[in-house]
């Protein structure tokens, strides 16, 4: 009897490593020191001495059931995006530059070619936001999960001086809400996805002609990284005065958590239009307007709130980065909340 008899096979894992050495390599930045396959991940402080008051801010999340939709379609390489994304998607709400990022991997079967498949993903996630990929784990779980199976975790952490954090602590009435496109779904409410759409290879093969493209390839679309957008608006002089990453919850949950007493969130449905999977997802599901306000992102993946003379420059700022954006709504005075008119 032997380790490898016993499902947990050493020399698979040596060769994930090799495989996956490649694109971890494309992430690496001038601050770390060392390389892949040390006992931690080391990453020097230097660059960030000149601040007032460095502080550290992190996040840590995983892809959720999404990653069913990866095994339903075959498809590995990019719920690493996705698992980036809804780590440093928070740290940038805190005004916050990724640093570095480690993943986790737990699978029934280490598969070297599937696993350095998804840390490629891992890697293009990185590379989006500038965050160095310097450690993770692939743990062989046999007899605990399905050999196909595997689940998909990270820790990012960043840093921003003390004084540019985004705290929300200065919004007022007039401020503007400004929403960027999402690319789908994102990454969250997919058990309610799961219920509504037969989850099978043909059903996620099937065309919809409003969608342009498949149900699979729909719903599997990476979350938008949304880093460089925030970096762009505060680079070309705007403040933001508050943010929020709409995640699990939706609007009603995430939209108070950039708001303080005493005022208010406003935002208007008819201001842009909801992608076609938002409908398609509701309609097949008869899923009440109000629960897909509280479920999904509704097309809009982050929202910032600036003061009204900064709206333009914001939005620009925004599209140069390459993302999409509108004006969605504005800050009242009121009851710490949000109404979705």
């Amino acid at each position: 009897m032997d380790y490898k008899n016993a499902g947990v096979d050493i020399e698979a894992g040596y060769q994930s490593v090799e495989l996956m050495k490649k694109y971890v390599k494309e992430t690496m930045r001038p601050e770390v020191l060392g390389g892949i396959g040390g006992f931690s991940g080391a990453f020097s402080m230097e660059a960030i001495k000149n601040m007032e008051k460095p502080t550290l801010v992190s996040g840590t999340d995983g892809v959720g059931t999404k990653i069913k939709l990866a095994f339903l379609m075959d498809k590995h390489d990019t719920v690493g995006i996705d698992c980036v994304a809804m780590c440093v998607n928070d740290i940038a709400c805190a005004g916050g530059e990724p640093l570095f990022f480690l993943d986790y991997i737990a699978c029934g079967k280490n598969e070297p070619a599937k696993i350095a498949t998804i840390v490629k993903g891992v890697a293009e996630g990185c590379r989006q936001c500038g965050a160095a990929l310097i450690g993770g784990e692939t743990a062989e779980h046999p007899g605990l999960m399905p050999e196909d199976e595997y689940d998909l975790a990270g820790f990012a952490v960043g840093v921003v001086d003390e004084k540019d954090l985004i705290t929300g602590a200065n919004l007022k009435a007039g401020d503007v809400l400004i929403g960027i496109a999402s690319s789908g779904v994102h990454s969250n409410g997919f058990s309610l996805v799961r219920k509504v759409f037969e989850m099978t290879k043909e059903s996620l093969d099937t065309y919809y002609d409003e969608l342009g493209k498949t149900l699979g390839e729909a719903l599997i679309e990476p979350t938008i990284i949304y880093v460089k957008a925030l970096k762009s608006i505060r680079d070309n002089g705007v403040t933001i005065k508050a943010c929020s990453h709409i995640t699990g919850g939706g609007f009603y949950e995430n939209v108070p958590r950039m708001l303080h007493d005493g005022v208010h969130a406003v935002i208007r449905k008819d201001s842009y239009t909801v992608p076609a999977i938002f409908r398609l997802l509701q309609e097949k599901g008869s899923i009440d307007e109000h629960m897909m306000y509280n479920t999904y992102n509704m097309g809009i993946g982050m929202i910032v709130a600036v003061d009204p003379a900064d709206a333009d420059r914001a939005m620009a700022a925004v599209r140069a980065a390459g993302e999409t954006c509108h004006v969605i709504g504005e800050i009242t005075d009121g009851d710490k909340g949000v109404t979705i008119c």
